[in-house]
């Protein structure tokens, strides 16, 4: 399970403090998600947190 942040990525920080396993930090141009730890908020919420704040809506399911 994880997640990643795509290129229409605005840089507004808004995923960065929702997630419960500071998977997200800041990378050279957008937000980048830790696939070895992110956890899709499972045990945390009922939904990716980040997903649910991000204003441009560019989070998805990485697929294996």
């Amino acid at each position: 399970m994880a997640l990643y942040i795509n290129e229409d990525c605005i840089n507004c920080g808004a995923c960065e403090p929702e997630c419960p396993t500071e998977s997200i930090t800041e990378g050279e141009e957008i937000y980048v998600i830790d696939p070895e730890t992110c956890v899709e908020c499972e045990g945390h919420y009922d939904e990716p947190m980040c997903i649910e704040v991000c204003p441009v809506e560019c989070i998805f399911k990485l697929e294996e």
